[in-house]
């Protein structure tokens, strides 16, 4: 009697279990079925700018912690994007730290004629072919003008300049999803080369023969 309870006890229990494999199968491959404990692995998501209770100010959205690096961003610039931030930058980064080349200058030349010459011309006078239009201020001149944050403009150093670039200035918007840290570093270098009074120097003298030389090699 006692082998027959305990029988029937191993074939309950086996066959319990294989009503719960059963039901949770099915035959779409793409529905898991039946899922125990789904907190076990699958975390709870948050809107971007929805609220999270976890913090005071209720926000789902963190700023990274401070003084970290996204994984990927190497090439770090740890000013901000404020007037403190720009004179930080002007005070401590006074030239390019890289090697100017004719090449790295003709590079800069290239970005500087898609991203910038529309407003600010050929040469940084502010007349550019959007300020034609009548639409919309010049901006001031690199060589003569001066700096809505004070200065002239052709005393602005490499700290400043990159700096606008990467966070804008008054009507002109942020250009760092635009061009990449390295692109950035040589419109900077030759912003510097049209700061220097508006004259023809022998490093753009260069830059041009390197841009001819080029110009003939592709054709």
């Amino acid at each position: 009697m006692k082998y027959h309870i305990h029988l029937y006890s191993k074939l309950s229990i086996a066959f319990i279990a294989v009503i719960t494999l059963l039901s949770a199968c099915k035959a779409d491959k793409d529905d898991p079925g039946y899922v125990f404990m789904p907190d076990m692995y699958t975390s709870p998501s948050y809107e971007t700018y929805g609220e999270n209770t976890l913090f005071s100010d209720s926000l789902a959205s963190r700023n990274p912690v401070e003084g970290t690096v996204a994984r990927g961003k190497s090439q770090y610039f740890p000013y901000a994007g404020t007037t403190e931030g720009y004179e930080a930058a002007g005070n401590d980064i006074k030239t390019v730290a890289t090697e100017i080349s004719p090449e790295y200058l003709s590079e800069g030349k290239k970005l500087y004629g898609i991203y910038c010459m529309h407003c600010h011309g050929e040469t940084g006078n502010g007349d550019g072919s959007l300020i034609a239009t009548g639409k919309f201020p010049a901006p001031p001149s690199y060589s003569s003008g001066n700096s809505s944050r004070g200065g002239a403009i052709k005393d602005l150093s490499a700290g400043k300049i990159f700096h606008t670039i990467t966070y804008g200035l008054n009507m002109m918007g942020p250009h760092a999803s635009q061009v990449n840290y390295e692109e950035r570093w040589k419109i900077t270098a030759w912003v510097m080369e049209l700061q220097k009074a508006g004259t023809i120097t022998e490093t753009e003298e260069e830059v041009a023969n390197t841009d001819s030389t080029n110009t003939n090699v592709t054709n």
